[in-house]
C-alpha cells in the first residue's frame, strides 16, 4: 500500500488529533530539536498491527545502541541517519490503537514523514496464502505482523554486511563498537548509550587498526567501504524496490543475494526478499515444511508457491516456534581481534 500524502503543518502543543484512522497521517504537534519536547507526529494504522513484531528485525542484538525498548514493549526508540542528519524516534501506541511517534534531531520531518511505512503501510499481507499447516498456524496467531520500510539502505546496509559468514555474536559485538567509537550521540533525550549509525563518511573515516579492534576482517570491511563510496547511489535502491533494487544493491563488490536480501526486506518491505546463502534458514524451512534438512535449491522448491511473498512465509516459520533437531555442536564464534 503506497504511503499517504503529508499530514498537515505543526499544531500547538495544547491539541491532539485523532486523524489518520483511515490511513491520513495525525497531526504533528510541538517541535523539533534537541531538548526534551521534541515533534510528535500520531498516527492511526488502517490494519492491525504488533508493533514490536513489525520493529523487531531492525534491532542487531540486545546491546545495540540505536535500539532501546521498554520492558513491556509498549514504546520503542532508535535511531537513524537521514540525508538532513541524524535522528532519534520514540514510538508508543495509545490503548485506542493510534500510535505516538515523538522525534528529534536534524531528521525529525524524514523520519516522521516515513512513520506509516515503518510501521509496514508498504507492505500487504492480505494478499498472502498459507500452504503449509505451520504458517497458517502463525500467521492466523500473528496477524499484525508486517514487514516494515526504513525507506533508508545504509542504516541496514552495514549491520547486514558485519552478518556475512560469522556468528551474530561477532556481528553484533561489532556494530556495537562502530556505534560507539564513530556514530555520534543520540539527538534529543534519548536513553542512555544510545548513539546513531555511522554515516558514509564517518565509516570511510575508520583507521584500520578500530576495524581490527571491532572484529572486522578485511572481507567485510572492503565490502562496507566500497558500499559507503556510493552510499548516496545506493539509496536509489529503495526506490526500485523489488528485485530491481536488489540487482542495484548487488553491483557492488562484496553484496550478494543474502546480504541484498536482508537489505531489501527492511529498507523497503520486501516481502520476497528470501536470504538465500543463510547458513541456518535452509535446514529450519526444511525440517519445518517438509521434515528434513535442504539446500538453497531445495529451499526455493519449497517456497515456489509463496511466490512473491515468500520471505513472509520464512518469517513465518521463524516465528512459529519450531526448532529443527540438533545432531552437533553449534558454530563457535571467532575472535579477529585475535589475529
Amino acid at each position: 500500500m503506497p504511503e499517504p500524502p503529508p499530514g498537515p503543518a505543526t499544531v500547538p502543543a495544547s491539541r491532539t488529533s485523532r486523524e489518520g484512522e483511515s490511513g491520513v497521517p495525525g497531526r504533528r504537534v510541538g517541535h523539533s530539536g534537541t531538548d526534551g519536547a521534541g515533534r510528535v507526529r500520531e498516527w492511526r494504522p488502517p490494519f492491525p498491527l504488533d508493533l514490536a513484531g513489525t520493529l523487531a528485525p531492525l534491532r542487531r542484538g540486545r546491546g545495540d545502541p540505536t535500539w532501546r525498548s521498554a520492558a513491556d514493549g509498549a514504546a520503542v526508540w532508535r535511531t537513524c541517519t537521514t540525508p538532513d542528519g541524524p535522528a532519534t524516534m520514540r514510538v508508543a501506541r495509545r490503548s485506542d490503537g493510534t500510535v505516538v511517534a515523538t522525534a528529534w534531531g536534524p531528521g525529525t520531518d524524514r523520519v516522521l514523514d516515513g512513520l506509516p511505512s515503518l510501521l509496514g503501510a508498504d507492505d500487504d499481507p492480505a494478499a498472502f496464502t498459507a500452504h503449509h499447516p505451520l504458517i497458517a498456524d502463525a500467521a492466523r496467531r500473528r496477524p499484525g505482523l508486517r514487514f516494515g520500510a526504513t525507506r533508508r539502505v545504509w542504516d541496514v546496509l552495514v549491520p547486514a554486511v558485519l552478518e556475512q559468514k560469522v556468528t551474530g555474536v561477532e556481528a553484533r559485538r561489532s556494530w556495537r563498537e562502530l556505534c560507539h567509537r564513530f556514530g555520534d550521540p543520540a539527538p534529543g533525550p534519548a536513553p542512555d548509550g544510545m548513539r546513531v549509525p555511522p554515516t558514509p563518511a564517518q565509516i570511510r573515516a575508520v583507521p584500520d587498526w578500530a576495524w581490527h579492534r571491532a572484529g572486522v576482517d578485511s572481507a567485510r570491511r572492503r565490502a562496507i567501504l566500497a558500499c559507503a563510496a556510493v552510499a548516496s547511489r545506493l539509496e536509489g535502491a529503495a526506490g526500485l524496490g523489488g528485485e530491481d533494487g536488489r540487482i542495484l544493491l548487488r553491483r557492488v563488490p562484496g553484496i550478494g543475494v543474502w546480504t541484498a536480501a536482508e537489505i531489501a526486506q527492511r529498507a523497503w518491505a520486501d516481502a520476497d526478499a528470501v536470504s538465500f546463502g543463510d547458513f541456518h534458514i535452509p535446514t529450519l524451512v526444511g525440517w519445518a515444511l517438509v521434515g528434513r534438512p535442504l539446500d538453497d535449491a531445495g529451499m526455493l522448491a519449497v517456497l515456489a508457491p509463496y511466490v512473491p511473498q515468500r520471505a513472509r512465509a520464512v518469517r513465518y516459520v521463524e516465528l512459529s516456534g519450531f526448532r529443527r533437531p540438533r545432531f552437533g555442536p553449534r558454530f563457535s564464534p571467532r575472535d579477529y581481534r585475535a589475529m
